[in-house]
């Protein structure tokens, strides 16, 4: 598992504002249920109704995003757009991976953390698991890696890394100490790349915000998609939602939120926060976040257009050769 090295921060204002922003977060997380109502268009669909490619949904790893449940509205919006989704119950095996497109992990847990989420936190796969998973990717298959803030990078961590993808444990906040916050192409935090441009102007992708989520490094390149803005800092807890001045910290400024890559002859899209992928009512006032919020307008384009392009169905030119990760 890979975990960034802390650093502590002196306390003063930015702890103050940063504890409160995670204490307001707290109530909002513990209290999430999936829109059932949210239904955006899709005006142009990659796909006649249920003819498009399989997306095998990981629910064998203590997920906290399923088909039925905090995901729906994700598997919702990608069914509409063609594709075929189906759950997968249980360790990942090649005959299972090799019956679809696309495999969507989010937020998955090791046993041992579902009620525990402090440090340390273990692997939600066995190596075993790590190989068939990475082998399948570079042998042209697709995946969708989505970890959110501590304890789920840290699950997520050792699947990661086999892909050159260093997640953290940890609390990501942008420069004013907020873990809500927005990330926008105009002030560069936003870059360019078919996940966020799509297929043409009606898809394009030009602001999205995060609901508390973690960062990561890489270790090799890749294409940026969403990047933390200067003086952002990423809170490093002993345990979840626990903090105070003393938290260990480091800074966050260039760190990634989300990050496109080939990988061997597969692709692979990871993103450093789920809620923007999908639509909840948040918190005992039903609060809209994710895809159904009003600032989040473009978040079901960003879905799509990170399904259809690790389909295929852009960025064709893509391709690298077997085991080569292309930069920009």
């Amino acid at each position: 598992m890979s975990v960034l090295s802390p650093c502590r921060r002196a306390p003063g204002p930015w702890p103050t504002a940063a504890l409160l922003s995670l204490l307001i977060a707290l109530p909002a997380f513990a209290q999430q249920a999936p829109d059932t109502t949210f239904s955006p268009p899709v005006p142009s669909p990659a796909f006649a109704p249920g003819t498009g490619p399989v997306v095998l949904m990981d629910e064998g790893h203590h997920n906290f995003h399923t088909l039925g449940g905090r995901f729906a509205p994700f598997a919702r919006l990608v069914a509409r757009d063609g594709f075929v989704l189906r759950p997968h119950a249980g360790p990942f095996t090649r005959a299972a991976l090799d019956s679809a497109r696309v495999l969507v992990i989010s937020n998955a847990l090791a046993e041992r953390n579902l009620e525990d989420w402090y440090l340390p936190v273990s692997s939600a796969f066995d190596s075993g698991e790590v190989r068939v998973v990475e082998g399948w990717v570079r042998d042209g298959g697709s995946l969708l890696l989505v970890a959110d803030h501590m304890p789920f990078g840290g699950a997520a961590g050792d699947l990661a890394a086999a892909f050159g993808v260093l997640l953290s444990n940890g609390f990501a906040q942008d420069a004013a100490g907020e873990t809500n916050f927005m990330l926008r192409r105009r002030e560069g935090s936003l870059r360019a790349h078919p996940v966020t441009d799509g297929r043409a102007p009606g898809e394009r992708v030009d602001s999205v915000k995060v609901y508390t989520g973690q960062a990561f490094r890489t270790s090799m390149p890749v294409d940026t998609l969403l990047v933390m803005g200067h003086g952002s800092m990423l809170l490093l807890p002993q345990v979840a939602w626990e903090f105070s001045p003393l938290t260990p910290a480091i800074r966050a400024d260039g760190m990634l939120l989300g990050a496109a890559l080939i990988h061997g002859r597969g692709r692979v899209v990871v993103f450093g926060e789920a809620a923007m992928l999908t639509a909840q009512l948040a918190g005992p006032q039903r609060v809209p976040a994710g895809m159904n919020a009003p600032e989040a307008a473009h978040h079901p384009r960003l879905v799509l257009n990170a399904v259809r392009w690790l389909a295929g169905v852009t960025g064709a030119s893509d391709a690298a050769p077997r085991g080569a990760r292309r930069g920009r």
